[in-house]
């Protein structure tokens, strides 16, 4: 199989840098992890829409696969409490 490539969001990169120190190290291996199996166990197709959700710890990391073109795509990172909003 193919590795995924891994484009973020100018916003997401700025959510990323809010993120304190001892979470971040853990969500950049979750989202570097996407290249190799962008849909691992756990992750969640969210309705409405062509993108999906995983976890880790109490941060969710929203992104959206691009299959033709072997692209993952990361809209948006953020604490539990406000990612959806």
């Amino acid at each position: 199989m193919e590795k995924y490539k891994i484009e973020i969001k100018e916003s997401a990169v700025k959510e990323l840098n809010s993120i304190p120190k001892k979470d971040l190290k853990k969500i950049v291996q979750k989202i570097r992890s996407l290249s190799d199996n962008p849909r691992p166990n756990g992750c969640v197709k969210l309705s409405g829409r062509e993108r999906y959700r995983i976890r880790q710890g109490d941060y969710r990391i929203l992104y959206s696969i691009e299959n033709e073109i072997l692209v993952v795509y990361v809209i948006k990172i953020g604490h539990r409490k406000e990612v959806y909003r």
